[in-house]
């Protein structure tokens, strides 16, 4: 599941902190493509779509009552420019439907090459 896939919601979770219902877009597409702000946009209004249609709570009973997050997971965080002003843009549309909104950057996981390498010590 990826930002390329029109009409499908990559990840849900519930926050552990604030009971949140976060709806996760998974991004990994480098920001010089010329296609990237347009799926952006079309992946955001298609989570925006699952939420204010309902058709949230069909998948996902427990996300009654609950407020909404939408969360970008960037593998490239977007750089200064027309990137950074869709971002802008997009979470204060967001932000005005009562839902929030976040753009992270997705962490490297840990190597074990550290460890390996302790034990031949």
């Amino acid at each position: 599941m990826s930002i390329e896939q029109r009409n499908v919601i990559d990840f849900i979770a519930t926050r552990k902190e604030n009971g949140r219902c976060t709806l996760i877009i998974s991004d990994h597409l480098p920001w010089d493509d010329p296609e990237h702000i347009d799926k952006l946009h079309d992946k955001i209004s298609d989570y925006l779509a699952y939420i204010e249609s309902g058709e949230i709570y069909e998948r996902r009973p427990d996300a009654k009552g609950r407020e909404f997050e939408i969360e970008v997971v960037c593998k490239y965080f977007p750089p200064q420019g027309d990137a950074v002003r869709f971002i802008e843009l997009a979470g204060e549309a967001v932000r005005a439907k009562g839902i929030d909104f976040a753009v992270t950057r997705l962490q490297e996981p840990p190597t074990k090459a550290k460890s390996w390498w302790r034990f031949w010590k």
